[in-house]
């Protein structure tokens, strides 16, 4: 029965107590049991029969409340989770069990949350691809030949395959966004502060690049998730509360269809995309058209070259920075991806940073003055349709070779160097049947609109109904 329900009705149904925590932790078990071999999503799984008496206990409570009962989760593999290895992929950290929570944990446990396992990821959370040396790679659950992107990419393919209802994530190169295009998901990037997490050694002068999010099938499971983790923490200085739930928001038909709407595209042949995708992101902005949005195809005064060295200069030297408080001992061991991150960040001087977040500034002032004029601006989610999973990266879109791991998505660096909120969503797929998305990306602090987008634009095109159908 559950297999045909949503995960937010499901949500619904165990609230009424129509349906027991028990028979939820079972469904859900068996799609580990019966899927995750071949796909390798969830990793660190705890035994099966703990899983079963913590359902339980919880289903024998009297005081069983909170968004997300008895829902079962797993958490990306760099986040803590008590009990649980925090790996990031590492050989050297396989034994690194946390000994607390991380507050986005501490808050899904609050509402009602059973913690499983954690969704695997490449090391470090570097890349576009999910593979490390301790667990390997991820699969599509689309294809299981090909990638489920990175970082996130365990999550991804947990929620495609209904092994977790729906993932949290983290973005800081578009984990929250390359890996559900690859999937046909929803992916949400929101501002930095709505999901709150532990900056403890925040800096006041470095832009904050990262954001915690998550990814779920449908907007309204994005918003329930949401509105189970965010809001203001102690803990983060920059951390704030919202002023509606994610699940109250809602468009009216007046506010959807005075919507403005910035079509970005290639950037005026700047960006390179593998044939079919542009194709299709343009065919829903197409038929968004035709129900009275108002969609322009924009020439944006923005020099994507320039872009690219100032993101990759901040990334790398905050990458270089939060490696070495981390005192690997394993350096040449590393990976391509984290050990170029590594040996470009200590060469970057103090006035090379400093040149890097003084264009920052100016291409603010560039970007702010477009939501002057637009609600939202739209991208590809990404350049090219999921490659083969034995790939450590792309080297090559058709003829034309990447200079480092990680041009291939050179796309996503908009929303992560303005700290933009951005919702990734489904646009279909390839003619060999891969999935694909775009980002609407909103002015910063506007995260309750994307949600609201992102519900209407469920309702038009109703694309999460396509399912992973070569699993079994």
């Amino acid at each position: 029965m559950l297999e045909n329900l949503s995960a937010a009705k499901i949500v619904s149904l165990v609230t009424s107590k129509e349906i027991k925590t028990t028979e939820v932790v079972d469904y859900y078990l068996s799609q580990i049991k019966k899927y995750n071999p071949k796909l390798n999503a969830i990793v660190s799984l705890k035994k099966e029969e703990q899983i079963k008496i913590e359902a339980n206990n919880f289903e024998n409570s009297s005081d069983k409340i909170g968004l997300i009962p008895g829902m079962p989760l797993a958490i990306k593999d760099i986040t803590d989770a008590k009990g649980f290895p925090t790996t990031y992929g590492l050989p050297e950290y396989k034994n690194n069990i946390a000994s607390k929570n991380s507050i986005i944990v501490e808050r899904l446990i609050n509402q009602g949350a059973i913690i499983i396992g954690k969704t695997n990821t490449p090391e470090l959370a570097v890349g576009g691809h999910t593979m490390n040396k301790i667990f390997g790679s991820t699969a599509n659950a689309y294809d299981t030949s090909k990638s489920a992107g990175g970082s996130s990419g365990g999550a991804a393919t947990a929620v495609a395959a209904s092994l977790v209802p729906f993932a949290d994530g983290t973005d800081m190169m578009g984990s929250l966004r390359n890996p559900p295009a690859f999937s046909n998901l929803y992916g949400f990037r929101p501002t930095p502060g709505v999901i709150p997490e532990d900056r403890s050694d925040f800096k006041k002068n470095y832009p904050i690049l990262q954001s915690a999010g998550c990814i779920a099938k449908t907007p309204n499971e994005l918003a329930l998730f949401l509105d189970a983790i965010a809001g203001k923490h102690e803990l983060d200085p920059i951390s704030f509360d919202l002023t509606s739930s994610f699940r109250d928001k809602e468009f009216s038909d007046s506010e959807f269809l005075n919507l403005k709407i910035a079509w970005l595209g290639d950037m005026q042949g700047q960006y390179k995309f593998e044939s079919g995708i542009i194709e299709l992101c343009e065919n829903k902005l197409q038929i968004l058209e035709k129900n009275s949005i108002k969609i322009e195809y924009l020439n944006p005064e923005l020099d994507t070259e320039q872009l690219w060295e100032c993101f990759t200069t901040l990334r790398s030297k905050i990458q270089y920075e939060d490696y070495s408080k981390m005192e690997l001992i394993s350096l040449e061991n590393l990976s391509i991806p984290p050990r170029w991150e590594y040996d470009a960040g200590k060469k970057i001087k103090n006035q090379d940073f400093h040149k890097s977040m003084i264009s920052r500034a100016d291409y603010t002032k560039i970007v702010n003055s477009l939501f002057l004029r637009f609600d939202f601006l739209v991208l590809p989610a990404a350049q090219m349709f999921p490659f083969d999973k034995n790939l450590p990266f792309p080297k090559k879109l058709g003829t034309m070779e990447f200079d480092t791991y990680h041009r291939w998505l050179e796309v996503v660096i908009l929303s992560s160097l303005f700290s933009l909120p951005t919702v990734t969503v489904p646009v279909g797929f390839s003619e060999m049947g891969l999935p694909m998305g775009m980002q609407i990306i909103a002015k910063k602090g506007d995260d309750l609109n994307l949600i609201a987008f992102a519900k209407r634009y469920e309702e038009l095109f109703r694309l999460s109904k396509f399912k992973p159908k070569n699993l079994d």
